[in-house]
């Protein structure tokens, strides 16, 4: 099957939504049917479309699913102090929720969320299944027996780890775990890393480094998935040579040698996708036959455009302020402010109505805030200046910022449908790699390298030639760009501060390097969660935050008044109720519910 978009060719295999169920049911509450796994599916085309079927729930939405209430957008982005959910008041129920730590176990998304995830596992191990059967009628070769075998369980690996993330306590389910045995209560109370880690080993002991489909994971991918788990459980040592191998030889499926794109933008653009920083990705298609819905839809992460304007505009998962404060640099030295980036605010537009003249900010700025988010007065890509949002959605509880990662340019109109796109999401990317490695030299290694290790990562940032440029004609914004920076950027690299200023602040530093490379990738809630450790790290910049932004004048920050981040409780969601309540056997419930929940 010679294609890269194998995560959506779903849509080529209908005949797969009768094979699961996970989508409607519980997995506690019936596995998938054994009677299909016979006859005709037995085949290297009917396995294929299995594996596709576990790739293609990557996207979190699952068959058919509304994944507007559940997207990683929400639990990554809008949960931490990256982003609101924005759009007007009231709007986009659950969500609010989220943001304010309000969450119970039955608020909606949670139950969807888990049923999408558990049905993924499902079918990674619908495959292992399949593959016994072929195996033993011999009907498959064993080259393919053991390439996919490896997908599978990297891709079980990888569902459980995303769901380890969300719940820490929770149920691993395997190959062997079905409604015919009757095994299938399985209780939350096992420490399932070390299983996590034996399907991540396995795949990278067992998968070639390159696939003829760009799209599938590789050993590569599997190694720094590993990585991944390890630093969850701040297995800093373990972690290590492993980040040494991959930055030294590692390469994507495709065969280019890991690094970082020239372009920082590349990242996310659907024309440059593919290129040697991207380790693992889910590729959205459109103009497929599928109106769009195999798409990077606008649901927080993707935006189509144009919505509303002439350029994209649609109105939530909207930068914070203190995100945007997080750009502003020092002017003598191009650093940023690791510690008090939010002693003031840069000059933003809320309550300016875009009839009204505005002069955008003209401290220094790292170059990367222009690429993340869009502000008033700054071009955004190729759709015309930023005129302010004012006119189109309600500002005064919206904020005034777009989000634009995930934004595709006007000069790509093949790339977009409807309100979908077809931009990369990279949910392991060659940055996030190298700033993992400088965590782990801060707490194992040498400051040294781990300075070195960010400032390759700031070195891109700090390129004239990689800055947001104003354009020719500000009337034509596909007539190009002119050579004049868009804004004051000034980025610097560190220079013996990791050593001169010690452990303590080389770890903030680098934790600050994420927070400024991947803003609004979703990552943002997880790193903080892990960081935290038991400490109330997460609580306590979680609440400055909180304060911060309930302080800004004329925004109307309604839902978040009072809102609170309670240690020891919201560093991870709540155990949905109607899988406790399924989970019911000789009248007592097999998962046991988070604490404080």
């Amino acid at each position: 099957m010679k294609i890269q978009n194998i995560f959506k060719s779903l849509v080529l295999l209908s005949f797969l939504s009768i094979l699961v169920s996970g989508c409607k049911d519980s997995f506690l509450e019936r596995a998938p049917k054994g009677a299909v796994f016979s006859g005709s599916l037995a085949t290297e085309s009917g396995i294929q479309g299995l594996l596709i079927g576990a790739y293609s729930m990557l996207d979190e939405a699952g068959s058919g699913g509304n994944g507007w209430h559940m997207g990683r957008w929400i639990f990554g982005g809008v949960a931490s102090d990256d982003a609101h959910v924005g759009t007007e008041a009231g709007a986009l129920q659950p969500i609010p929720e989220y943001e304010n730590y309000t969450c119970t176990p039955a608020t909606r998304g949670l139950n969807d969320r888990w049923r999408v995830y558990y049905a993924a596992v499902q079918r990674a191990n619908d495959v292992l299944r399949l593959l016994e059967i072929a195996e033993a009628d011999g009907t498959v070769s064993e080259t393919f027996v053991e390439q996919t075998r490896a997908e599978a369980i990297f891709l079980r690996g990888l569902y459980h780890l995303y769901i380890k993330m969300m719940w820490k306590n929770i149920p691993y389910v395997d190959e062997s775990i079905s409604a015919g045995l009757g095994n299938y209560f399985v209780p939350n109370t096992e420490d399932v890393w070390p299983r996590i880690e034996e399907d991540f080993k396995y795949a990278i002991q067992n998968l070639t480094e390159t696939k003829a489909d760009v799209g599938r994971a590789n050993s590569w991918a599997a190694k720094a998935y590993l990585v991944k788990a390890y630093m969850f459980q701040n297995k800093y040592s373990e972690a290590k040579p492993v980040l040494d191998d991959i930055i030294a030889n590692g390469v994507t499926s495709n065969g280019l040698k890991y690094d970082l794109n020239e372009q920082f933008f590349d990242n996310f653009r659907p024309s440059t996708r593919n290129g040697p920083e991207q380790v693992f990705a889910i590729m959205y298609s459109v103009n497929d036959g599928a109106n769009g819905g195999n798409g990077n839809q606008v649901s927080g992460e993707g935006n189509s455009g144009p919505y509303g304007g002439p350029f994209p505009t649609y109105g939530f998962y909207q930068p914070s302020f203190s995100l945007v404060n997080s750009y502003k640099t020092d002017p003598e030295t191009g650093l940023p402010y690791v510690y008090d980036f939010n002693d003031f605010d840069v000059k933003h537009d809320l309550g300016i109505p875009s009839s009204e003249e505005f002069e955008p900010y003209q401290g220094t700025l790292d170059s990367r805030l222009d690429w993340t988010v869009g502000r008033r007065g700054i071009p955004y890509l190729d759709w015309g200046v930023n005129p302010g949002l004012a006119w189109v959605r309600q500002q005064s509880v919206a904020g005034p910022y777009l989000h634009i990662k995930f934004a595709n340019p006007q000069s790509e109109p093949e790339a977009r449908e409807r309100q979908s796109n077809a931009s990369t999401y990279n949910l392991i990317r060659f940055a996030d790699v190298l700033l993992w490695a400088a965590e782990v030299e801060v707490e194992v290694g040498s400051l040294a390298k781990a300075e070195e290790y960010v400032n390759r990562v700031r070195a891109r940032a700090a390129n004239p030639a990689t800055w947001v440029k104003k354009y020719l004609d500000d009337s034509q914004p596909l007539a190009g760009f002119s050579d004049e920076p868009a804004a004051n950027y000034k980025v610097g690299l560190y220079n013996g501060e990791f050593t001169q200023q010690g452990k303590d602040f080389a770890r903030e530093a680098v934790r600050f390097e994420r927070k400024l490379e991947l803003g609004m990738e979703h990552h943002r809630f997880f790193d903080l969660q892990r960081y935290d450790n038991g400490s109330g790290y997460m609580a306590d910049l979680l609440n400055d935050y909180i304060q911060h932004e309930t302080s800004i004048p004329n925004y109307n920050f309604y839902y978040m008044e009072g809102a609170k981040f309670t240690k020891g409780k919201n560093e991870i969601y709540p155990i949905p109720l109607e899988q406790i309540d399924l989970s019911v056997k000789d009248g007592e419930p097999t998962l046991i519910q988070n604490p404080n929940y």
